[in-house]
């Protein structure tokens, strides 16, 4: 005789294998650097609406271009994490950490951008007692930027994991924990960019 799964059943094994990718530390880790980011970001927009014409003068002085750049970077060194994952999960992690040293490399990338555009301003005496703009431009970006540089760390760990073949199907945790700290700095810049560069 045939035996039939209830169909609740099988609703309920199939929601039992969705699972949340990597540690539930490192998202309780993201959340809370993304609500610090959300502070500053309101402060931010607050501090802006009081003066809208200094600091859309003050952006218009932004190399936007450089920061297009980095967007770009960032973009592309996430998908190249993505391609990671994805190897990792289909047992090829050794073809795995190719895809990392893109996501590596494009990140550095990033941090030349960053430190050329600082070394440029403080040059012309830009500084955090510029002004409010200078003083919410340079925190926020520079704590962005130490974020990036953790991520870097993370990556270059996964890499060496990844080409002494650790990672598979049954061993994706280190893996997709460092992945999703490296799209929350992604994350954080595709919205950054556009209220500190592009807004006016």
């Amino acid at each position: 005789m045939e035996k039939h799964t209830p169909a609740h059943q099988s609703d309920s094994s199939a929601l039992g294998q969705q699972r949340l990718p990597g540690d539930l530390a490192i998202w309780v880790f993201i959340l809370a650097e993304l609500l610090v980011f959300a502070v500053f970001f309101g402060a931010y927009v607050f501090a802006r609406a009081g003066d809208v014409e200094l600091f859309s003068a003050e952006q218009a002085m932004l190399n936007s271009n450089l920061g297009a750049l980095n967007t770009v970077l960032l973009v592309t060194s996430s998908f190249f994490v993505v391609r990671a994952v994805q190897l990792g999960e289909a047992g090829e992690g050794r073809r795995a950490a190719n895809w990392l040293a893109g996501a590596i490399a494009c990140g550095a990338g990033f941090v030349v951008v960053k430190f050329s555009e600082y070394v440029a301003q403080f040059s012309q005496g830009i500084s955090l007692s510029s002004s409010t703009f200078h003083m919410f431009y340079i925190s926020l970006t520079f704590f962005h930027f130490m974020h990036v540089l953790l991520g870097l760390v993370i990556l270059v760990a996964l890499w060496r994991n990844a080409r002494a073949g650790l990672y598979g199907p049954d061993n994706m945790n280190g893996l997709e924990s460092g992945a999703a700290y490296w799209h929350m700095v992604d994350l954080v810049w595709l919205i950054l960019f556009p209220l500190v560069y592009v807004l006016r």
